[in-house]
């Protein structure tokens, strides 16, 4: 299976490392990050790189698709090559995905409209108006179509895939493996639990709103 990892400037790394870790563990699997032009694409840290091995035009038809958000999501959101390339990926992949607001830039592709899904708690408003029904879920599945909520999420959506694809014994495996065994010192990582005045706070700042 062909796994294409999508990466703009500015992407928020854990959501692209997150499925890499999982879903590049399936037997078989061939994974690359693809860009616009090959080369280092900086995360929205500024001080992390990944390296897109290939340029989108040169990966026309992968079987997989994972689309990361982050605050540069922003400016490539009526990027006409990059939305081009989302539909034409789209049409052949088997698995189209998102993690974060890379949901978003499904939806602005035309993919997500009259499916549910997921993204960022901050911007579940904007996914409505690309005519997709939001939900809160962690990970949700429509049809071929996998979108993850916030950062951490694409963890789970990956091997939630995984399972689907090669089975629950495969997707233990990975779990086992990676050592993922969630004990957060904190229950804050979502808006219905943290402290009220910090949700209020991230609104406010919020570095995922549309303006």
């Amino acid at each position: 299976m062909d796994i294409a990892i999508v990466l703009f400037d500015r992407f928020t790394a854990l959501d692209a490392v997150g499925p890499y870790e999982t879903l590049g563990r399936l037997p078989g699997a061939r994974t690359t990050f693809v860009a616009e032009q090959a080369g280092p694409v900086r995360s929205d840290t500024g001080n992390l790189a990944l390296v897109a091995d290939r340029a989108l035009a040169d990966v026309p038809s992968p079987d997989l698709v994972v689309v990361p958000g982050g605050p540069g999501q922003h400016a490539v959101m009526a990027h006409v090559p990059l939305l081009d390339w989302l539909r034409a990926a789209d049409a052949g992949s088997t698995w189209t995905t998102s993690v974060c607001t890379g949901s978003l830039l499904l939806g602005a592709a035309g993919l997500l409209r009259g499916r549910r899904a997921t993204t960022h708690w901050l911007g579940l408003d904007t996914l409505a108006e690309y005519g997709a029904t939001p939900t809160g879920e962690r990970v949700v599945f429509d049809g071929k179509y996998v979108t993850a909520a916030g950062v951490s999420s694409g963890i789970d959506m990956g091997l939630a895939l995984l399972g689907r694809i090669a089975g629950d014994e495969v997707a233990q495996s990975v779990q086992l493996a990676t050592e993922y065994d969630p004990q957060p010192p904190y229950d804050a990582g979502s808006p219905e639990k943290a402290p009220a005045h910090l949700v209020a706070r991230m609104r406010e700042n919020s570095r995922f709103m549309l303006t």
